[in-house]
């Protein structure tokens, strides 16, 4: 599956990383920032505008509404885009190691 928001940037891996469990915008700038042990801090606009073009992928759902506060989750799409991001990542540390990924075949 070619898609034109692959491979994936930084911010969109974090985010779909971060809503394998529901949260909400403010929540999700935290773990990641956790995640990151903070070398990732995105900018309000920048999770917004990102959250709506993953959400416009189909790749994270809204879950509940409850007042302002929109709380996400990641679709079985977005999971699987991160399953074959995680496979390129993975191929590309293994060239760092000296390993041709194709030992096995």
């Amino acid at each position: 599956m070619k898609h034109k928001l692959l491979p994936l940037s930084e911010t969109m891996h974090y985010i779909l990383l971060a809503l394998r469990e529901p949260l909400h915008g403010y929540a999700v700038m935290q773990k990641i920032e956790k995640m990151s042990n903070g070398t990732v801090i995105l900018a309000a606009g920048t999770l917004y505008g990102a959250i709506e073009n993953l959400n416009k992928h189909g790749w994270i759902e809204p879950v509940e509404n409850s007042g302002r506060k929109k709380t996400y989750r990641i679709t079985t799409e977005g999971s699987a885009v991160l399953k074959m991001e995680q496979e390129r990542l993975l191929h590309i540390l293994s060239l760092y190691e000296g390993r041709e990924a194709n030992e096995e075949v």
